[in-house]
C-alpha cells in the first residue's frame, strides 16, 4: 500500500510559540500551525503583518480574551501564542493519484468532526495497522494531533499521512469523484456494514458520537451502513466503532467478495 514513511520522520511535541514576531517567523519558515490564539483588540504594525501571512497561508487564528492567553503562558506573549504540530499534514489530491500509480486499491478514512483527541490517537493507530492510506479531517473542529494523540496512537500518527482541509465537503466531493465510494458509517439506515464492497476503491467516514455524519455528507454517500448493535447501550465508541467497519474491508480485501 501507499504510504511516505522515509518522509515521515518523527517531530518535536507540540511546541508553543509566543510573540507576535516570533509566530511570524514559525509562519515564514513552514512550520505547520497547529493552533493560534491572538488576544481581541490587538492591533499595530506586526499584528497587520501577521494576519496578512494568516490570510496568505489560510490560517485561523481563534480570538480570544487576554485570560485565555495568560493561562497558556505568563511569559510575555504580546497577544499572540500558537502551538507548532508534531507532524506535517498533507493534501489528499497528492496521495490518491500515488496510490493509484501504484496499482492499489485505496482504503481512505474520513473523520468528520472526531474532537477528542485520544479517539484519534486510537483510530489512527487501527487504520495503521489495517493499512489505510490516508486519514482525512476537516480544518475546523477536529481533534488536534497533540502529544496526547501522538502518544495513544503508539506513534501510528508519525507513519500515516493525515490530511487536514478547510473545505472539507468539496475535499469529500473530490474523493469520491476521483474513484472512490463513500461509505458513511450512520445508524440512518436499514443496511450493515457487512453490505457495500470494500473491495473496490472505498473511502469510509466517520461521525462524532454527538452527532454522527453530517448531513451534506449522508446525502451524497454511495453506501449508508451501520454496526448491529444487540445490547442495552446504542452505541460504540467512535474508535471501536472504526475498528469493526475496517476490519469488515479487510476482511474482505483478503478474500474478495464473488462477482
Amino acid at each position: 500500500m501507499y504510504n511516505n514513511r522515509e518522509s515521515r520522520e518523527p517531530r518535536e511535541s507540540n511546541q508553543m510559540v509566543f510573540g507576535t514576531r516570533a509566530v511570524i517567523e514559525a509562519i515564514r519558515s513552514g512550520k505547520e500551525i497547529e493552533s493560534l490564539y491572538v488576544q481581541r483588540g490587538v492591533g499595530g504594525g506586526l499584528m497587520a503583518e501577521l494576519k496578512e501571512l494568516l490570510n496568505h497561508y489560510n490560517i485561523t487564528a481563534q480570538q480570544v480574551p487576554v485570560e485565555k492567553l495568560n493561562r497558556l503562558t505568563m511569559k510575555n506573549h504580546q497577544g499572540v501564542v500558537a502551538f507548532i504540530s508534531p507532524i506535517i499534514y498533507q493534501k489528499i489530491e497528492d496521495i490518491i493519484p500515488q496510490i493509484f500509480e501504484k496499482g492499489e486499491t485505496p482504503l481512505i478514512l474520513i473523520l468528520d468532526s472526531i474532537t477528542d483527541v485520544r479517539n484519534m490517537g486510537a483510530i489512527a493507530r487501527t487504520a495503521e495497522c489495517s493499512g489505510v492510506h490516508a486519514i482525512v479531517v476537516p480544518a475546523k473542529g477536529s481533534a488536534q494531533i497533540n502529544p496526547d494523540a501522538i502518544k495513544t496512537s503508539a506513534g501510528a500518527l508519525y507513519k500515516i499521512p493525515v490530511c487536514r482541509h478547510d473545505n472539507f465537503i468539496q475535499t469529500v466531493r473530490f474523493i469520491q469523484e476521483s474513484g472512490l465510494q463513500l461509505v458513511c458509517c450512520t445508524e440512518k439506515t436499514k443496511d450493515y456494514i457487512y453490505q457495500p464492497d470494500y473491495t473496490a476503491p472505498t473511502a469510509i467516514v466517520m461521525g462524532s458520537e454527538e452527532d454522527g455524519v453530517r448531513n451534506e455528507i449522508i446525502r451524497i454517500a454511495d453506501h449508508l451502513a451501520k454496526i448491529p448493535m444487540y445490547g442495552e447501550i446504542e452505541s460504540l465508541n467512535v474508535s471501536v466503532a472504526t475498528g469493526v467497519i475496517l476490519y469488515e474491508a479487510i476482511r474482505q480485501r483478503l478474500s474478495p467478495l464473488a462477482p
